[in-house]
């Protein structure tokens, strides 16, 4: 993640004019959608206060963190093997080696437990508190802890102590249709767990900790390592605060309860997390609030030296649906994913996931944290929308780096390498398909910039939508495709710009300027062969004063700029090389002065977009949903590529299959690029090539 500061020094020098328009433009903060259902959703997603999320899912009460035990005429218990030592008059049965607990109140626990187990059976109202003063207990045929009837219990951990509970690898149940208990710690109603002590659970048969009702964490030191999932509840989780360490072949940390959509929220407001999970990290089977924590997460095998590696499936296969089936869930290797929405407030998250590293099947909106992710799949996905309102994402490996139906990014740091598009809106669950055209999606979803700091290094679409872009406000830099049949910019219907600063180079057998009605004027330059990585782009006007100075990452052939700097009736100069005295960030200089390079053009701005190639300003092709298409060499104009369903209408469905499997096999790095088109040609299928439009055959 570059520093702060010259993130905020390049928003200082590049938007100081952009504010000046955005004072004079009304719909600076509409969201944009496609329906008027989906703008309310998307609205209320922006304004999300995370905070507030979760005081509506959870309350806290005196006995979730009360530590005063000593004082509350507790039953002390000491174990002892096969034996079990306490008051007579305690209501308390011990017999056959199972220690049961009958009515509420505070219960003190230490020594060792062999081939035993610890059973709440309240017949009261009451709340049972489990005091854990240094115990070992091991069961060899059941759940080493079960609460099977209490109005709540609670499990504290006393300084200092270190306390381990296991369960048998097999279980013994007296009828064999049941299948309960199934964790190490298993509590058919609410249960707490606070203290300062340290907790060590191995999960042998199924689950480490689970609940029926609602778990709740407030402290204490967590271990656990579990066949299958490491901390369950059904109607909710809650941290608020504690070490959390999770080994599971299974999912992480998981709520369950898909039959009552008001219930199984995870909400976590602290903590220390370091998951290892052989399927998702942390899953809700309804939303997961986030306000604060520290998280490190690893799901499934983490991802992949490089994404194409990924030969078994097709990254993002899942069903959507609520009612997941156990086949579905062992394909799922996300690192932060819910089955309605996610809300972020803040936390520091580092995740290296297999699958999605952030994953909703409606909404996500990342309002604060500190993100580092490395992803087999999307960085942050969602089937509805995607919003940012502040934090920092920095995405060092994708296939995706950000998508969804519609994307809005109000303010925040965003940093994203990509194997294929960096942003792509999209619709339905993982629709991103091999850049084939997707009927159901097509003209619909919006990607709307309204501020913030966005960097894109993608192999496939810089910024990529079915429907429209349209930018008001932030900072945009795009390191785009090298191969032609992808582009920096990539949408159907319009990009509309009104403010904001934004540099997009790349290809350009398929590059796209911003549509004729924006308010805000740009250029697009297409050279007449390809410029190595490297070599510096500057321009500036007619008085010398320098309005962009940016060194591309990658070999490019075009370059669009658009910037409030930018008038109409001005006269600029395009040079190539040299170096800048400004500050860097991502290729991007701040203040400071070009030195040496070569000028390519002398040119004048006379409308919305100017189109530029070696011989100076060119004619755009005719409208199209690129907003006026690409610019040709000399004074001919290229074919519109802006919409990749009229390039390949005529195809019938299975060219199109072949035509995509030739195209995966080329991602995966299976054939060459020179293979895949020599394959394409032989379906009748000529791709762009440097600049020249595909044809038919």
């Amino acid at each position: 993640m570059k520093k702060k500061s010259t993130y905020y020094k390049l928003a200082a020098t590049l938007l100081s004019t952009t504010l000046l328009f955005a004072c004079t433009n009304n719909d600076t903060t509409t969201v944009t959608s496609e329906t008027e259902a989906e703008t309310a959703g998307t609205s209320t997603l922006v304004n999300t206060d995370v905070s507030k999320l979760v005081s509506e899912a959870v309350s806290y009460k005196e006995d979730d963190s009360y530590t005063d035990w000593e004082n509350e005429n507790p039953t002390y218990i000491e174990l002892n093997g096969t034996e079990a030592t306490f008051d007579s008059s305690a209501a308390v049965l011990f017999a056959n080696n199972v220690l049961t607990i009958k009515t509420g109140g505070t219960y003190v626990l230490n020594g060792q437990l062999d081939n035993g187990q610890i059973v709440v059976d309240a017949e009261d109202k009451n709340t049972v508190k489990l005091i854990l003063n240094g115990v070992d207990i091991q069961s060899s045929t059941s759940s080493a802890i079960y609460v099977m009837n209490a109005e709540k219990a609670t499990i504290s951990l006393v300084e200092g102590t270190e306390n381990t509970v296991s369960d048998a690898e097999q279980y013994v149940y007296e009828d064999s249709s049941e299948d309960e208990p199934n964790a190490t710690i298993f509590s058919k109603d609410d249960l707490t767990i606070n203290g300062t002590g340290t907790l060590i659970v191995q999960g042998n048969y199924n689950n480490g900790i689970a609940s029926k009702d609602k778990l709740k964490i407030t402290g204490g030191t967590i271990n656990v390592h579990a066949v299958d999932d490491g901390i369950m509840g059904r109607d909710l989780v809650a941290v608020k605060e504690g070490t959390i360490q999770i080994e599971a072949g299974g999912d992480g940390i998981k709520s369950t309860n898909d039959e009552d959509t008001s219930k199984g929220t995870i909400a976590l407001e602290g903590g220390t997390f370091d998951i290892t999970s052989g399927n998702d990290a942390i899953q809700s089977i309804a939303s997961l609030w986030i306000t604060d924590g520290t998280y490190t997460i690893k799901s499934g095998e983490g991802s992949p030296e490089t994404i194409s590696n990924h030969e078994e499936r097709m990254p993002g296969q899942e069903t959507s649906t609520a009612a997941t089936t156990t086949a579905s869930e062992s394909e799922s290797y996300k690192g932060l994913k819910a089955f309605v929405d996610i809300a972020i407030g803040g936390g520091n998250f580092t995740i290296d996931s297999e699958d999605d590293a952030v994953h909703s099947n409606q909404h996500v909106t990342l309002a604060g944290g500190e993100f580092t992710i490395s992803t087999g799949d999307d960085g942050v996905h969602a089937d509805s929308s995607v919003a940012t309102t502040g934090g920092s994402i920095d995405i060092t490996k994708s296939y995706e780096g950000i998508e969804g139906k519609n994307i809005t990014i109000e303010d925040g740091e965003i940093q994203l390498i990509s194997s294929d598009d960096g942003f792509n809106v999209a619709g339905g669950n993982d629709a991103s398909g091999m850049d084939m055209p997707a009927a159901a999606t097509e003209g619909s979803g919006t990607l709307q910039i309204n501020g913030g700091y966005i960097s894109v290094n993608a192999e496939g679409d810089g910024l990529d939508s079915n429907g429209s872009i349209s930018m008001t406000d932030g900072i945009v830099i795009v390191n785009g495709p090298t191969q032609n049949m992808n582009g920096p910019l990539d949408y159907d219907s319009s990009f509309n710009i009104t403010g904001g600063f934004i540099v997009a180079v790349g290809s350009s057998g398929m590059s796209q300027s911003h549509s004729e009605d924006s308010s805000q004027t740009g250029v697009l330059m297409t050279y007449p062969e390809i410029q190595s990585a490297g070599t510096m782009i500057h321009l500036e006007d007619s008085d010398g004063k320098n309005i962009v100075s940016f060194t591309p990452a990658k070999d490019y052939q075009s370059v669009f700029i658009s910037s409030p700097e930018l008038t109409k009736d001005a006269s600029y100069t395009l040079n190539s090389g040299g170096t800048s005295t400004g500050e860097e960030a991502d290729g991007l200089y701040a203040d400071g002065n070009a030195e040496g390079g070569t000028k390519v053009i002398d040119f004048t701005i006379s409308e919305t977009v100017t189109w530029l190639n070696e011989s100076g300003v060119t004619e755009a092709a005719a409208n199209g949903p690129g907003g006026g298409g690409t610019p040709g060499s000399g004074d001919q104009a290229r074919p519109d590529m802006g919409n990749r369903d009229d390039m390949f209408s005529d195809l019938d469905e299975e060219t199109r299959q072949k035509m995509q499997e030739i195209m995966e096999q080329q991602r995966n790095g299976t054939i060459t690029q020179e293979e895949a088109q020599e394959q394409l040609k032989e379906l009748g299928i000529e791709m762009p090539q440097r600049g020249t439009p595909p044809t038919e055959q």
